[in-house]
């Protein structure tokens, strides 16, 4: 996929969330819907997308390198969560900004922005490693990033992670991977389909709760845009040039790189909107992310290649 092509599917997203922004403004969605639709995506279209994905025949090297990016995405989560702090020691003073912005250097939109660009570069096969590479940020996502917006700890329990139908899906992902097991052809296109509007509906929903702000107000949080460089350009170079540092394998190189490359996780917005902490804030440092990133990304795409 050219430049152009990765651009356009960028836009494509960013023109998705003016659709559900003026959605909510002329009262066809509400925040009751929002509710409802975050629900669906988390519980059933995301996790239908990555079963489809792992919907190939078993190769051992394929094996290793399932098991490479779940390592790599592992540490670099890791090594993330320390540096989201040391980042924002001084800036800014609001607690509940602060927090919502160590989840956006933390997360990135690897779900519903990741899997789409992925898909149009590498095929499904991008999407498999992606999913992967999203085990660690499913579990830190709702351990430590719960954490970021509730002291609640049942909310952040282990049974709430491995009950997570994301990790559910993966599991079952994997397990049709491993014995090459052929869906029926109905369950298969089920699968896909409901999976499919994983992406649009994401977007609706963010578009949706930008709604709430004054637009004149979205384009002034300052902290926004350095937590913009740090998500977009700062992590994915560092982590581009210290795995070919180390010797490893280019493909999987690009793949965390991508992946490192997109907007803050819509989930920010979502646990936010959830938790009553500062949806308004959460969805502003999506949306300029977002935009931001039709820019970034390209650049990235360009810096590995």
């Amino acid at each position: 996929m050219g430049n152009l092509g990765v651009i356009n599917q960028v836009l494509i997203l960013f023109l998705i969330i003016a659709v559900g922004y003026i959605a909510r403004k002329i009262g066809i969605l509400n925040k009751e819907m929002n509710k409802g639709l975050s629900d669906l995506l988390l519980k059933i279209t995301l996790p239908f997308m990555i079963v489809a994905s792992f919907n190939y025949k078993f190769s051992p090297e394929m094996m290793k390198n399932i098991k490479s990016i779940f390592i790599y995405s592992l540490i670099i989560h890791i090594l993330l969560i320390p540096l989201s702090k040391l980042f924002y020691i001084k800036f800014p003073k609001d607690q509940d900004k602060k927090d919502i912005l160590r989840f956006v250097t933390v997360f990135s939109n690897c779900g519903f922005m990741g899997y789409p660009v992925l898909q149009s570069i590498y095929g499904n096969v991008g999407v498999l490693y992606a999913s992967v590479f999203n085990i660690p940020f499913t579990v830190f996502s709702w351990t430590f990033g719960v954490m970021l917006f509730t002291r609640d700890k049942e909310s952040r329990s282990l049974k709430k992670v491995i009950t997570n139908p994301g990790i559910i899906a993966v599991f079952i992902g994997i397990a049709i991977f491993l014995f090459s097991i052929q869906l029926p052809y109905a369950l298969m296109n089920t699968l896909n389909l409901v999976g499919s509007i994983t992406t649009p509906v994401s977007m609706l929903v963010i578009g949706s709760m930008l709604a709430e702000v004054k637009f004149s107000e979205i384009f002034k949080e300052i902290s926004i845009y350095y937590a913009s460089i740090i998500r977009l350009l700062v992590i994915p170079i560092v982590i581009y040039y210290f795995m070919s540092f180390c010797g490893i394998d280019k493909f999987l190189i690009n793949i965390a790189v991508i992946v490192e490359a997109m907007p803050a996780a819509a989930i920010c917005s979502i646990f936010a909107e959830s938790y009553g902490k500062n949806p308004k804030y959460a969805s502003q440092s999506v949306f300029i992310t977002t935009l931001i990133s039709t820019v970034t990304i390209p650049l990235i795409v360009m810096l590995i290649k």
